[in-house]
């Protein structure tokens, strides 16, 4: 199995509806198909009104990309559970407006993976 060097965080935005269930499948499926470990969570939105304690332990472990929404709401998620994403190379591809093969692309590209979409820090 292939291992980048950042950990990839899939939110399937289960209970905001608000990513386009074909977007999630393809995204969803590129991951599985490209072979990379990857955390999977229903939704990033619960777990921060729950103060998951699993935000935490993500934040945590360094380098982090994530396949979400707007990168503000995803930073601003973890701080509101007590796991500010500030002091580490974090990337997050909106699933909202890009398209699934760009996103599916910059999660597993191989190196740091930053080159492209927004950074968050």
């Amino acid at each position: 199995m292939s291992v980048p060097s950042a950990r990839i965080l899939y939110c399937h935005c289960a209970y905001a509806k608000v990513v386009a269930p074909e977007v999630k499948a393809a995204v969803l499926r590129g991951l599985a198909e490209a072979n990379v470990e990857f955390d999977a969570v229903p939704d990033l939105c619960e777990m921060a009104a729950q103060a998951d304690a699993r935000l935490r332990e993500i934040a945590d472990q360094g380098d982090l990309k994530v396949a979400a929404c707007y990168p503000r709401a995803v930073k601003w998620l973890f701080a509101s559970a007590g796991a500010p994403l500030a002091e580490q190379n974090v990337r997050i591809w909106n699933m909202r407006v890009e398209p699934a093969e760009a996103v599916v692309a910059g999660l597993t590209a191989s190196g740091d993976g930053m080159a492209s979409g927004e950074r968050t820090s």
